[in-house]
């Protein structure tokens, strides 16, 4: 571990260091321009600073609230090597963050005591350092498990879901992304984005409470049946509900409102505008675009272009503007998405529209 000393009088530099060198400290660094020294804060990451207190350039106090300022030093031992031992004096360097203080002229033995306890002070700081770093470390390991493993769950629930009705191969990937790409362009922040990306693939869960005869039939669906098949936002909320952890939350509130509309024409609730959970609104445009521009037995697949017409013709009424207008910000890496996914063929599934 290094020692900063600081002293404009070329003299005192070389006595403090030589006393320093007595302490079995090696290393030291001596500079006779306190500005130089705080340039070289970085560079040399001292464990133990001793300064003079009158220097003409800056002096000791300037000098201490300059090392104070920088977060990597608040902690650093400091010690103020002055000929004065008037209390105002004392305050001032306490108040701007001294650590000690070493009155000249210097007496050598209570000089060399007062080094190795502050060297052995700062080691024992370096040491708790190390030691929050490291348990930080393995804290933030064990997070990414934990999210890891959650991830995986949340993903294998969509993917059960979708073995009963199932989609087109690529279709939760896809919306997903969309998802992702929509939260980004509206400037959310990074841990909401991915949550979405990961959580977006359950908007169809509650569909594992629905009747086969009627996810599974091939023609319309009559109006009871409609509103049996609604039935499955509110469901896949409530099976997601009170969740501890805050992505499976997070995919509870996109289940029970994908389906809701901007205009409040939408279910299961018939919420409308910013009532509705961003994250819903974010879905219910990323899914029905890929419902657009996937082919089905019953129809074939839109362009984006087609898409894009119709999504821009329902803003405000089905879609939220904002997510509108985030997702046509991006418009180009949408289509890049689309287009890298496709689906080989189509796979019999549902109305778009239940």
């Amino acid at each position: 571990m290094s020692v900063m000393i600081v002293d404009d009088a070329e003299t005192n530099l070389l006595v403090i260091k030589s006393l320093v060198d007595a302490c079995g400290v090696s290393g030291s660094k001596t500079f006779r321009s306190p500005t130089d020294a705080v340039a070289s804060l970085d560079d040399i990451s001292p464990a133990l600073i001793l300064v003079d207190y009158m220097m003409p350039e800056l002096d000791g106090i300037g000098f201490l609230r300059a090392v104070r300022s920088r977060p990597r030093f608040v902690d650093t031992p400091v010690v103020m090597v002055t000929t004065s031992d008037q209390r105002s004096v004392r305050l001032e360097a306490l108040e701007a963050g001294a650590t000690d203080f070493i009155v000249k002229p210097i007496d050598p033995a209570e000089f060399k005591a007062r080094i190795r306890n502050l060297m052995q002070l700062a080691e024992a700081q370096k040491k708790l350092k190390d030691q929050a770093a490291w348990l930080a470390g393995e804290v933030q390991k064990a997070l990414d498990i934990a999210r890891g493993r959650e991830a995986e769950i949340v993903t294998r629930l969509a993917r059960a879901a979708e073995l009963r009705d199932p989609e087109t191969g690529q279709h939760l990937d896809r919306m997903s992304r969309y998802a992702e790409k929509i939260a980004r362009a509206m400037g959310l922040d990074d841990e909401f984005c991915e949550r979405m990306r990961i959580a977006a693939p359950m908007h169809d869960i509650g569909k594992i409470g629905i009747p086969d005869s009627i996810l599974l039939k091939p023609g319309p669906l009559t109006p009871s049946e409609r509103l049996e098949m609604q039935k499955h936002a509110q469901q896949g909320g409530e099976i997601l509900e009170r969740s501890t952890s805050e992505l499976i939350r997070l995919a509870g509130e996109i289940a029970i409102s994908h389906h809701e509309r901007f205009d409040g024409t939408g279910y299961p609730f018939g919420l409308s505008g910013e009532a509705i959970p961003l994250a819903g609104r974010i879905t219910s445009l990323a899914d029905v675009f890929d419902a657009l521009t996937s082919a089905r037995p019953y129809k074939k697949a839109w362009s984006p272009e087609e898409a894009r017409s119709y999504i821009l013709g329902e803003r405000g009424r089905h879609f939220d503007p904002a997510c509108v207008d985030a997702m046509m910000s991006v418009w180009s890496e949408i289509v890049a998405i689309q287009a890298s996914c496709a689906d080989g063929k189509a796979a019999p599934r549902a109305l778009p529209s239940r």
